[in-house]
């Protein structure tokens, strides 16, 4: 099991020496490594059991610090910068030499941010080097959003996991690249919303999700998926579908469903929020794994906002069932 502790120059050292350490974001819980240190940078791949065609994100403290590593800076990109760091927003914009290909896979851009977490904004500014963090997860399964979920699937590979709570959206970043005229280009769904973004620069598109060799992180079509064989829809009819309720679990968005055991299923949102929904999502669907089920019923909420998002998440979960 691994060590949970809010010491940050314990942190420090390890990474330093290019060992692993799990970090708090407002997103998800991520397992760091020096991302100028390449030793380091496969160990992630390693731990994660991660291909190396997916590529990671490069965390740092400040706008400044990320200019170090970025060759262009579109207009947009600099407003959304200015506007959103630290938070849930990660870039992607052409790296400098620096940055080496196994980090972007290859590919010529680099996927940045400025998470919004006090510990990890310290831990930064204490290496001065940026740190690459995909979730501190085993590759496909659910992210992380406590020390207590990395411990859970990671604690045998990571010497330190820094506690800083439960993760404030439960939701990974929003990724934004830019197209050949500097067009503005969704290319995840995440924890800023889209309605955000265009209120800051205007219209923008969106990348569809990819199953081989994705342009930038947490792309693949089939991901956050639990154990279980998952269906997405409307779930009194699926019910209505099965022979029984013994072993099936569900996740609902407001309400419970009164024909079945408390300890079967999980509500988001029981005040209707957006917000309180993402926050629960790898949560509800980390408990599903925990009980004796054999399907998982899922409805999807409001497709707007936060919605969006969260819908994104449960289409790829149920995408390999």
């Amino acid at each position: 099991m691994g060590m949970i502790g809010s010491n940050l120059h314990r942190a420090k050292s390890i990474i330093e020496a290019g060992g692993l350490v799990a970090v708090p974001t407002e997103t998800v819980y991520g397992l760091a490594a020096d991302a100028l240190n390449i030793e380091a940078v496969t160990s992630v791949f390693s731990a994660k059991n991660r291909p190396t065609f997916d590529p990671l994100i490069v965390h740092v403290d400040t706008l400044e610090a990320a200019e170090k590593y970025i060759e262009k800076w579109p207009p947009k990109a600099l407003a959304l910068a200015e506007k959103f760091w630290p938070g849930p927003l990660t870039l992607l914009l052409p790296k400098k030499e620096v940055i080496s290909d196994l980090v972007t896979s290859g590919m010529e851009k680099v996927a940045i941010r400025v998470p919004d977490s006090e510990l990890t904004l310290k831990l930064l500014g204490l290496l001065k080097r940026p740190l690459v963090a995909p979730s501190a997860n085993p590759f496909g399964y659910v992210s992380p959003t406590c020390p207590q979920h990395v411990d859970d699937q990671l604690g045998d590979k990571i010497s330190y996991i820094l506690d800083g709570g439960p993760c404030e959206i439960g939701l990974e970043s929003t990724i934004v690249g830019f197209d050949a005229s500097d067009n503005a280009v969704i290319y995840r769904l995440g924890g800023l919303n889209i309605e955000s973004i265009q209120a800051e620069i205007g219209a923008v598109k969106t990348k569809s999700h990819s199953s081989s060799n994705p342009q930038a992180p947490g792309m693949l079509t089939s991901h956050y998926s639990p154990h279980v064989a998952v269906k997405l829809g409307n779930i009194r009819k699926s019910l209505d579908t099965l022979h029984g309720i013994k072993r099936v679990g569900v996740i609902s968005f407001t309400e419970p469903i009164r024909e079945l055991p408390t300890d079967q299923q999980v509500v988001l949102a029981p005040d209707g929020s957006l917000k309180t929904a993402a926050k629960n999502l790898f949560s509800a669907l980390r408990y599903m794994d925990t009980i004796n089920i054999n399907t998982l019923l899922i409805e999807e909420v409001p497709d707007h906002g936060l919605g969006k998002a969260i819908n994104d998440r449960l289409r790829r979960a149920a995408a390999k069932h």
